[in-house]
């Protein structure tokens, strides 16, 4: 009898100490002519923690009236960005800047505009409680997840919590946002050899990337590597005086080199993204050309990579025009912003 005691005990103890299964990390494909990826060591991915962040990322529960959610400014059908010059946030309040698409976040270092954060993280806790986006505390975020029992059993399972706080809630977020990969394209099947450019869209591409012609490679980049973007800011010109505009990445480093200097957006899915510029002031790809080619206003602060700034502009045709907007329309990513895994789950 004892000894069938001491076997049974054994067992139960054994049981205790078994390792906790550990979760099924999310895996990535190969990336073509990609750069490595920015890891966050700190909150890895796995496919139960970016499921998570979907349901946050879509649920109007983390705004204060519950009336919107992270999907209703960051659209899919617009590769997450939204089709207005400014968003409207609780109770219509407008936004100060045009919405930023999100894909590919996972190569960023910076984020907004201005680069006031420096990881998607970071970047998840200001339209939560911002007054003129979501306008909810984090202590009352927390409070209704808590209350949640759907919530409470999902960020059990993801970060073995029984309390969760907003760490956990931006870091789930967060772990969707990064999933949001957008390398699709037909530029990418014809990087890859798959497919051949029409003879406008290798003229734009050409265009774009000779510095006697486009000029834009130093800061858009389509050639070395396959973002699009070289991810850092830039003031492009689009004003000369900066006493009434927005003084862009100054507000928040207070640095005066950084007046007028703003986020270089990728050119990936730019055909989805308009208005263009951070305040949206352009509503076509035309307009953006014309600005580039004719438009550009010199000043003291405009980046040294403008060499054209003094003429306003590279001086493009009517038809490189065309041929540059059949080359960025190449960069659509339909696959994208129809992939079932990134729809709303309600």
């Amino acid at each position: 009898m004892k000894r069938i005691v001491f076997f049974i005990a054994l067992v139960l103890l054994s049981f205790s100490f078994a390792p906790i299964k550990k979760l099924s990390p999310y895996i990535f494909e190969a990336l073509f002519r990609f750069p490595n990826k920015i890891e966050n060591t700190e909150n890895p991915i796995t496919v139960k923690g970016a499921n998570l962040g979907k349901l946050l990322f879509y649920d109007t529960i983390l705004s204060q009236d519950y009336s919107m959610s992270c999907a209703s400014c960051h659209k899919q059908e617009f590769a997450f960005a939204d089709n207005v010059n400014f968003s409207q946030g609780i109770d219509s309040s407008l936004m100060t800047r045009n919405t930023m698409p999100l894909f590919n976040l996972a190569w960023y270092s910076s984020f907004f505009w201005d680069g006031r954060s420096s990881s998607i993280e970071d970047q998840v806790f200001v339209p939560v409680a911002a007054h003129n986006e979501m306008n909810l505390s984090w202590k009352e975020a927390a409070k209704r997840l808590n209350g949640n029992n759907l919530y409470q059993k999902e960020f059990k399972k993801v970060f073995g919590v029984s309390k969760i706080d907003s760490t956990h809630i931006a870091k789930a977020i967060a772990q969707f946002e990064r999933t949001l990969i957008s390398n699709q394209s037909k530029y990418d099947r014809v990087i890859q050899g798959k497919d051949k450019f029409t003879a406008a869209e290798l003229n734009g591409f050409i265009i774009v990337n000779d510095q006697s012609m486009g000029d834009c490679l130093h800061c858009h980049i389509t050639d070395a590597h396959a973002l699009g973007t070289n991810g850092k800011f830039a003031n492009n010109g689009l004003d000369s005086d900066y006493t009434l505009t927005d003084k862009g990445k100054f507000g928040f480093s207070k640095n005066e080199k950084d007046i007028g200097k703003f986020k270089i957006p990728s050119l990936r899915n730019i055909a989805l993204t308009a208005p263009y510029m951070h305040d949206g002031r352009f509503e076509t790809l035309e307009e953006v050309l014309d600005f580039y080619s004719e438009g550009v206003q010199s000043s003291k602060y405009i980046d040294s990579k403008m060499q054209y700034a003094h003429q306003g502009g590279v001086q493009l045709s009517d038809k490189d025009k065309k041929d540059v907007i059949a080359f960025l329309k190449t960069l659509t990513d339909s696959v994208f912003i129809q992939n079932p895994e990134f729809h709303s789950p309600y």
